[in-house]
């Protein structure tokens, strides 16, 4: 039997180790990663999402309700654009990317059938000046104006980015691993925070808690439903349990009796002492 030397052993070891980190830089389908990006439209050169928020500044479209920084991102499961999942696939951790989009791999083609004229009198009803640019809603569909006549409103149903070329510029920061940080940043994605959520595992099995906030709250019902599908893409969970708890409210204790007693009475005056009206004339003297 051959023996091992130990720069042999030292190699495979370092071989092992290379491996290990590999594996942690590299993205799969169904992996969670935290990443910096922004996002343009090639031909315009207009800049319609990043995760900078001295960029958005810069380019007016700063939100003041939105988080900046790092997002979650879910690969390789239909949740971005396609062309984008292709590049994020085949990224590392830590390293910078650029990469063009065309349409058919962002929002796909526009549809001429999905640009609508409709009457002006619709707008007037709902105390709407329409205008062009303006994002509106009717009958549950979002779409832009894009020209105003005398008595009609054009509305373009397709997406604000179909037809068009992207580019996205990104960095993945992190790619979570334990099963407790990546069930927080899924409930961030479909609740907006995992705060007072307590989360425990075993195996594929998963256990929440819900906070006590959203058990009142008509948004988690939807975003349970994200949620458990988010779970089972990305952790490929099994078993899902919520627990909800309602503690009975703690009863303020009323004092002992002994302990009424020992309140402090009421000081009373003294035995010799009368109220003004009481005094006699020769009193009154006296006490000048």
């Amino acid at each position: 039997m051959r023996l091992v030397t130990e720069k042999e052993g030292a190699k495979k070891h370092h071989e092992k180790e290379e491996k290990a980190e590999a594996a942690e830089s590299s993205i799969k389908a169904g992996d969670i990663v935290m990443a910096e990006f922004e996002a343009w439209i090639q031909d315009a050169n207009e800049l319609f999402d990043t995760t900078s928020e001295s960029l958005a500044k810069e380019h007016n479209m700063f939100n003041e309700k939105m988080t900046y920084g790092p997002q979650p991102l879910i690969v390789g499961k239909g949740r971005l654009f396609p062309g984008l999942d292709e590049s994020l696939l085949k990224a590392e951790v830590g390293k910078e990317y650029e990469v063009v989009i065309p349409p058919e791999k962002a929002a796909g083609p526009r549809d001429p059938k999905l640009v609508e004229l409709h009457p002006v009198r619709e707008f007037v009803k709902q105390e709407i000046e329409p205008r062009v640019g303006l994002e509106v809603t009717v009958k549950n569909r979002l779409a832009i104006i894009t020209a105003v006549t005398a008595g009609r409103v054009r509305l373009d149903f397709n997406n604000r980015l179909a037809g068009k070329t992207l580019r996205y510029k990104y960095k993945i920061v992190e790619k979570p691993t334990k099963p407790a940080a990546v069930v927080e940043l899924l409930l961030k994605m479909s609740y907006g925070t995992h705060e007072g959520f307590e989360i425990e595992h075993d195996g594929k099995n998963y256990k929440i808690k819900l906070s006590d906030s959203c058990k009142y709250d008509q948004r988690w019902l939807l975003a349970k439903y994200r949620l458990l599908t988010d779970l089972r893409d990305v952790l490929s969970a099994e078993t899902i349990t919520f627990v909800e708890e309602y503690a009975k409210p703690e009863k303020k204790e009323e004092p002992k009796p002994e302990e009424k007693a020992e309140e402090k009475a009421p000081e009373k005056a003294p035995a010799n002492e009368r109220a003004p009206e009481e005094l006699t004339e020769e009193d009154r003297k006296k006490s000048s």
